[in-house]
């Protein structure tokens, strides 16, 4: 394995900064005066209590403004309705949570530009992808620094720095192509019929019947599962027109490809606090899992989200999100030689 290296928070929330300052002092930089360096982050969905605050990411571009480099925050836009579906209103989102130009010391960013259309496909070569479309940002930017806040996913089991290059990095119509598999079952005795999932659908598939309850057009619907993830009842899943465990090797398809295109001039953060069941992306307040452990650094995505996972435990992950496929992420790495080794080994 390659280095791995981890700092531990201790104290309050407001010295956890220091932590990551000394793990980005270890880090073996790849950046040259003069690059253009992207900060791949998340800056958390309107309404989402969990998100990373902006103090660390100004952190990373202070290390980065040291080294003589042009560093920017970055993200795209998303699938589904809310804070972030736009560039405009996405923008609006990182303002409101702190990620502004003035705070950061750094221009703030939608990587695939204001109508989604700055992209680019770049071959992949898999069973599922022969080739992906990302950001274009993977063609001109010198370098990355994909920080990351590994937390529970409703699709993913965990999402960390794999979730963070593959849906981070896709366009609209890429994500929409990994999502394609899932579809909402409603449970219908569970059901208040609020009309919640028929108001945030961005697709207009989800409507009500004469009684008022939902139905789902599974021919319209986009898989953003969007709709199964705001239930306050907890009454709809996820259906998989195929096993969920096409979603993980889709995920790992297009990580792989963006990696290639990255590999060696990136390096990775995980920030292993604010441990929420589930993703940023979701808004409202998401039970914790574990304690605040720290910072995590690496050279890898697969190595990085891996080690992150036993520290925390994956136990933890399989009980917030039950008989999922979490680890076909890491047997398809191996599978396709995005990782050739075995991730989940315990280090010695």
């Amino acid at each position: 394995m390659t280095d791995i290296l981890f700092r531990k928070v201790k104290g309050s929330a407001d010295l956890y900064a220091k932590e990551l300052s000394s793990l980005l002092g270890d880090l073996k930089s790849p950046f040259k005066k003069g690059d253009a360096v992207g900060i791949k982050l998340h800056w958390g969905e309107k309404g989402n209590h969990s998100y990373l605050p902006p103090d660390y990411a100004r952190e990373i571009a202070q290390w980065l403004h040291k080294q003589g480099t042009k560093p920017f925050v970055f993200d795209t836009t998303a699938l589904y309705s809310g804070g972030r579906r736009i560039a405009s209103d996405s923008l609006k989102t990182a303002q409101e949570h702190g990620y502004t130009e003035k705070f950061l010391g750094c221009p703030v960013i939608i990587a695939d530009g204001p109508e989604g259309r700055d992209v680019a496909d770049i071959p992949a070569g898999f069973k599922h992808f022969k080739t992906v479309q990302v950001a274009s940002v993977v063609e001109k930017t010198d370098g990355f620094v994909i920080f990351s806040h590994f937390k529970g996913h409703m699709a993913a089991v965990f999402g960390g720095a794999i979730k963070n290059i593959s849906m981070g990095f896709a366009s609209r119509a890429q994500k929409q192509r990994m999502h394609s598999d899932a579809r909402p079952y409603m449970k219908k005795e569970k059901c208040t019929r609020c009309g919640i999932c028929v108001e945030v659908c961005p697709s207009g598939a989800a409507r009500p019947d004469d009684e008022g309850y939902p139905i789902y057009d599974h021919d319209t619907c986009i898989g953003c599962a969007q709709c199964i993830a705001l239930c306050p009842e907890m009454a709809l899943k996820i259906l998989w027109n195929t096993e969920d465990k096409i979603f993980q090797e889709k995920l790992i398809e297009t990580a792989a490809a963006v990696w290639k295109r990255i590999a060696g001039r990136a390096v990775m953060i995980n920030a292993l606090i604010n441990i929420a069941t589930e993703c940023d992306c979701l808004p409202g307040e998401h039970p914790m899992m574990s304690p605040d452990l720290g910072f995590m650094g690496g050279y890898h995505p697969v190595e990085i989200d891996a080690e992150s996972l036993n520290l925390i435990g994956a136990e933890l992950f399989e009980r917030a999100h039950p008989n999922m496929s979490w680890q076909r992420q890491f047997e398809y790495a191996r599978e396709t030689g995005f990782y050739p080794h075995d991730p989940l080994r315990k280090r010695t």
